[in-house]
């Protein structure tokens, strides 16, 4: 198993149950949930990780990035999970999201929340949709995928991660984290999976979308949400990179209610 980047942030007294994991998506790494997530779950009582997935951040393996495929990120999960104090709520965003998916297939967690997630039966439908929401962004998005994060426009990113709302300068602050993402991976999700890998129906899941996403929008959001049987919830005035949004403290607090409500109460 590789040697894998897990960032912790803990209370200063006894922590509530169970203990958070967070997923990234694609491009990014267990950074982009320490930005704001990681210090604000663990100021209210929260014992919260995030793992960058192998080849991401700090993790091992990025001179073999493309070697690895969906299945070894669902391992990367389970490992994570293995070395926290109790089977945590997974919470995953974006690619990360259809990771979560397969890991709550594979074993029992707490639950589950997907964050502006990938669809349980794949990215064609909402990879064709992008192209033609917006042909430049999706053009950029295939640069990206193909040369590097040296290779594209960073305005068509910053475009596709946040919205409107977004300031340009705190937006740039990220760029310098993108990195490249496993083809092999994104051939795994890029199609469509007729037979998608879905968690056990009494496994609770939230699954949230952004309003402004240009990446899932709604009625992605609410494929994935019919596929889990459960409700979507949206927040308003948001883009795709919702933990690190001006307004990402909402979105916190909408998650942390949810699991209070729905997965501390049953722990409990």
């Amino acid at each position: 198993m590789p040697n894998l980047e897990i960032i912790s942030r803990r209370p200063a007294g006894t922590p509530k149950a169970p203990p958070l994991l967070f997923v990234h998506g694609a491009f990014s790494g267990a950074w982009i949930w320490d930005a704001n997530f990681l210090p604000w779950f663990a100021a209210r009582g929260w014992e919260a990780h995030a793992v960058s997935l192998r080849g991401h951040g700090n993790s091992e393996g990025r001179d073999r990035l493309h070697e690895f495929g969906i299945a070894d990120y669902v391992e990367d999960v389970l490992q994570a999970a293995d070395g926290l104090s109790a089977q945590p709520v997974l919470i995953g965003h974006s690619m990360g999201g259809m990771v979560v998916q397969r890991a709550l297939a594979k074993r029992r967690f707490a639950g589950g929340v997907l964050m502006a997630s990938a669809p349980p039966y794949g990215l064609w439908s909402s990879t064709m949709g992008l192209a033609w929401r917006s042909p430049y962004v999706f053009q950029q998005m295939a640069m990206l995928t193909t040369f590097g994060e040296k290779a594209i426009d960073p305005d068509a990113i910053r475009r596709a991660m946040f919205s409107d709302k977004m300031p340009r300068a705190e937006a740039a602050k990220y760029e310098a984290y993108l990195q490249e993402e496993s083809r092999r991976v994104l051939l795994d999700i890029g199609g469509w999976i007729p037979f998608p890998v879905l968690p056990p129906r009494d496994t609770p899941v939230m699954v949230m979308g952004a309003e402004e996403d240009l990446l899932f929008p709604r009625a992605e959001v609410i494929a994935t949400a019919m596929a889990l049987c459960t409700q979507p919830v949206f927040m308003p005035g948001m883009g795709h990179a919702m933990m690190l949004e001006q307004d990402w403290q909402s979105v916190a607090e909408r998650v942390e209610q949810w699991v209070s409500a729905t997965v501390t109460a049953e722990v409990g």
